[in-house]
Protein backbone atom coordinates (compact mmCIF):
# COMPACT_ATOMS: atom_id res chain seq x y z
CA UNK A 1 0.00 0.00 0.00
CA UNK A 2 1.60 3.28 -1.20
CA UNK A 3 0.30 6.92 0.65
CA UNK A 4 0.22 9.96 -1.13
CA UNK A 5 0.33 13.51 0.76
CA UNK A 6 -1.65 16.64 -0.84
CA UNK A 7 -0.64 19.25 -1.97
CA UNK A 8 0.08 21.90 0.60
CA UNK A 9 -2.33 23.85 1.99
CA UNK A 10 -4.92 21.42 0.07
CA UNK A 11 -6.72 18.26 1.86
CA UNK A 12 -8.17 15.56 0.38
CA UNK A 13 -11.65 15.58 1.10
CA UNK A 14 -11.74 19.18 -0.70
CA UNK A 15 -10.22 17.30 -3.71
CA UNK A 16 -12.66 14.28 -3.49
CA UNK A 17 -15.67 14.96 -1.77
CA UNK A 18 -17.09 11.51 -2.72
CA UNK A 19 -13.99 9.09 -2.94
CA UNK A 20 -16.24 6.06 -3.42
CA UNK A 21 -17.91 7.63 -6.86
CA UNK A 22 -14.44 8.55 -7.74
CA UNK A 23 -13.05 5.17 -7.31
CA UNK A 24 -15.81 3.70 -8.97
CA UNK A 25 -15.70 6.22 -11.88
CA UNK A 26 -12.25 5.42 -12.69
CA UNK A 27 -11.56 1.79 -11.84
CA UNK A 28 -15.09 0.05 -11.51
CA UNK A 29 -17.86 -1.10 -9.02
CA UNK A 30 -16.45 -1.41 -6.03
CA UNK A 31 -16.71 -5.18 -4.80
CA UNK A 32 -15.61 -4.53 -0.64
CA UNK A 33 -13.86 -2.37 2.10
CA UNK A 34 -10.35 -3.34 3.55
CA UNK A 35 -9.25 -2.15 6.98
CA UNK A 36 -5.83 -0.74 6.83
CA UNK A 37 -4.70 1.62 9.32
CA UNK A 38 -8.07 2.05 11.07
CA UNK A 39 -9.35 3.04 7.85
CA UNK A 40 -11.85 1.27 5.81
CA UNK A 41 -10.72 1.45 2.16
CA UNK A 42 -12.66 0.55 -1.18
CA UNK A 43 -11.74 -2.60 -3.10
CA UNK A 44 -12.39 -3.32 -6.71
CA UNK A 45 -12.15 -6.70 -6.96
CA UNK A 46 -12.57 -7.12 -10.66
CA UNK A 47 -11.51 -3.62 -12.55
CA UNK A 48 -12.99 -2.31 -15.94
CA UNK A 49 -9.27 -2.62 -17.07
CA UNK A 50 -8.22 -6.28 -17.61
CA UNK A 51 -4.58 -4.78 -17.00
CA UNK A 52 -5.81 -5.09 -13.09
CA UNK A 53 -6.23 -7.28 -11.06
CA UNK A 54 -7.52 -5.65 -7.76
CA UNK A 55 -7.32 -2.01 -6.63
CA UNK A 56 -7.43 -0.63 -3.25
CA UNK A 57 -7.98 2.79 -2.59
CA UNK A 58 -9.16 5.75 0.10
CA UNK A 59 -8.57 7.90 2.78
CA UNK A 60 -6.33 7.01 5.21
CA UNK A 61 -7.26 9.07 8.40
CA UNK A 62 -4.90 10.39 10.93
CA UNK A 63 -5.69 12.52 14.07
CA UNK A 64 -3.89 15.44 14.46
CA UNK A 65 -2.41 15.16 10.61
CA UNK A 66 -3.80 15.52 7.21
CA UNK A 67 -5.41 12.68 5.80
CA UNK A 68 -3.52 10.56 3.08
CA UNK A 69 -4.28 8.47 -0.35
CA UNK A 70 -4.01 5.28 0.18
CA UNK A 71 -3.49 2.76 -3.04
CA UNK A 72 -2.80 -0.57 -3.86
CA UNK A 73 -3.09 -1.30 -7.18
CA UNK A 74 -2.55 -4.84 -8.25
CA UNK A 75 -1.88 -5.37 -11.59
CA UNK A 76 -1.66 -8.82 -14.07
CA UNK A 77 1.46 -9.89 -15.10
CA UNK A 78 2.12 -8.95 -18.23
CA UNK A 79 2.79 -12.61 -20.42
CA UNK A 80 -0.76 -13.75 -19.09
CA UNK A 81 -2.11 -10.57 -20.80
CA UNK A 82 -3.68 -11.29 -24.63
CA UNK A 83 -3.23 -8.79 -27.31
CA UNK A 84 -6.24 -7.08 -26.80
CA UNK A 85 -5.63 -6.52 -23.22
CA UNK A 86 -1.64 -5.20 -24.25
CA UNK A 87 -3.74 -2.63 -25.51
CA UNK A 88 -5.21 -1.49 -22.08
CA UNK A 89 -1.78 -1.34 -20.66
CA UNK A 90 -1.53 2.20 -21.73
CA UNK A 91 -5.35 3.06 -20.69
CA UNK A 92 -4.40 1.75 -17.26
CA UNK A 93 -1.36 4.30 -16.69
CA UNK A 94 -3.69 7.12 -17.88
CA UNK A 95 -6.30 5.90 -15.80
CA UNK A 96 -4.02 5.79 -12.28
CA UNK A 97 -2.37 8.91 -13.12
CA UNK A 98 -5.26 10.41 -13.25
CA UNK A 99 -7.03 9.20 -10.35
CA UNK A 100 -3.45 10.27 -8.27
CA UNK A 101 -3.22 13.74 -10.28
CA UNK A 102 -7.24 14.29 -8.76
CA UNK A 103 -6.57 13.01 -5.54
CA UNK A 104 -3.04 14.64 -4.79
CA UNK A 105 -2.77 17.46 -7.05
CA UNK A 106 0.64 16.60 -8.06
CA UNK A 107 1.63 14.91 -11.32
CA UNK A 108 3.72 11.79 -11.23
CA UNK A 109 7.37 13.69 -11.24
CA UNK A 110 6.12 15.73 -8.15
CA UNK A 111 5.00 11.92 -6.51
CA UNK A 112 8.37 10.27 -7.02
CA UNK A 113 10.18 13.47 -5.81
CA UNK A 114 8.07 13.44 -2.65
CA UNK A 115 8.04 9.82 -1.88
CA UNK A 116 11.82 10.61 -2.67
CA UNK A 117 12.39 12.58 0.23
CA UNK A 118 10.12 10.56 2.67
CA UNK A 119 12.35 8.04 2.10
CA UNK A 120 15.56 9.82 2.36
CA UNK A 121 14.08 11.45 5.77
CA UNK A 122 12.65 8.47 7.41
CA UNK A 123 16.39 7.19 9.40
CA UNK A 124 14.33 4.47 11.02
CA UNK A 125 13.59 2.77 7.92
CA UNK A 126 16.32 -0.28 6.71
CA UNK A 127 16.77 -0.53 2.49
Amino acid sequence: MKEYKMRRGEHLEERIPDMKATVEDYFGPITETEEYKGSDLYVVGEPDNPVFERITAGTVEYSGKKDKLGVDFVERDPTELGPDELEAAGEAVDAKNSFLLEATGRDAKSRRESMKRTVEDDPDHDF
